[in-house]
């Protein structure tokens, strides 16, 4: 948590964690690494920037938990630079590297995906004390983010044109619909690697790991795509149980107590 102490002047200081805080600002810094790069029009440097945001968003949670450094200040923190690396710069990316030949509608599509995403993250911080830990509602923010970026990975590898491309506007409002759906989307945490598991987790593992490794920018897209795909069309056709609730949602935004989680 963040403590506050008097120094010999009078004046309130602010403590707070710096290794946690350090991932997250590494996590913030690709993300505005990706801006400058897109910007620039090296659309596959700004990709794999996005891809080492993801990266230090995952580290960064658990840093804080495996050395009992969650704070208030660190969830805030987090959420502002994921903002940042997987709302703002993938936004601009799309828009600079396939929607800007669409004028108007292609400016409104990216700024549809950004303000989606800023949703979806304010939506994550009021609910997550409520929302059941296997599944979560709507797309998180990273995931969609990594769609965006092995997007650009997999056309460099096509050799395609994403110049004025119907298909990425499509996705571009599909993205940003499904962050701020209540469709449910498994997020794996109720999976404990540390105990055993039935064979089968293990070749499935290594199996899914032989695709990824067969073609990365290419499978990594499909893979992501189909798992945003899926989701929705479970949605639509309201397939699965209903998420269940661990407490009332209170009547006032409680600000989270701890370091959440890197996948918004």
């Amino acid at each position: 948590m963040i403590e506050r102490r008097q120094n010999p002047e009078g004046r309130q200081g602010v403590y707070i964690y710096v290794l946690p805080n350090l991932f997250t600002t590494l996590n913030l810094f690709f993300g505005f690494f990706a801006t400058i790069y897109s910007i620039n029009g090296h659309f596959r440097w700004a990709a794999y920037a996005i891809v080492a945001a993801a990266l230090f968003d995952q580290l960064d949670g658990r840093v804080a938990r495996l050395t009992g450094s969650t704070s208030k200040f660190g969830a805030e923190y987090d959420s502002l630079s994921d903002l940042v690396s997987f709302g703002m710069a993938p936004g601009i990316l799309l828009f600079l590297w396939s929607l800007e030949p669409f004028g108007r509608l292609g400016w409104l599509a990216a700024f549809f995906y950004v303000a989606c995403g800023a949703l979806r993250l304010a939506r994550f911080n009021v609910q997550a004390a409520t929302t059941e830990k296997a599944y979560f509602q709507g797309l998180p923010i990273p995931m969609a983010a990594g769609i965006v970026a092995s997007s650009v990975l997999a056309f460099h590898d096509w050799e395609l044109d994403a110049t004025r491309s119907w298909g990425l506007l499509a996705m571009t409002f599909l993205l940003g619909f499904v962050m701020v759906s209540n469709f449910r989307y498994r997020s794996f945490k109720d999976i404990d690697l540390k105990r055993r598991l039935p064979f089968t987790y293990l070749v499935a593992g290594v199996l899914l790991l032989a695709l990824v490794a067969l073609r990365p920018e290419v499978m990594l897209f499909v893979l992501f795509l189909t798992y945003a795909i899926l989701g929705a069309i479970f949605g639509v056709l309201r397939l699965g149980r209903h998420p269940k609730l661990r407490r009332a949602i209170p009547d006032e935004i409680e600000l989270i107590e701890e370091e959440d989680e890197p996948t918004h």
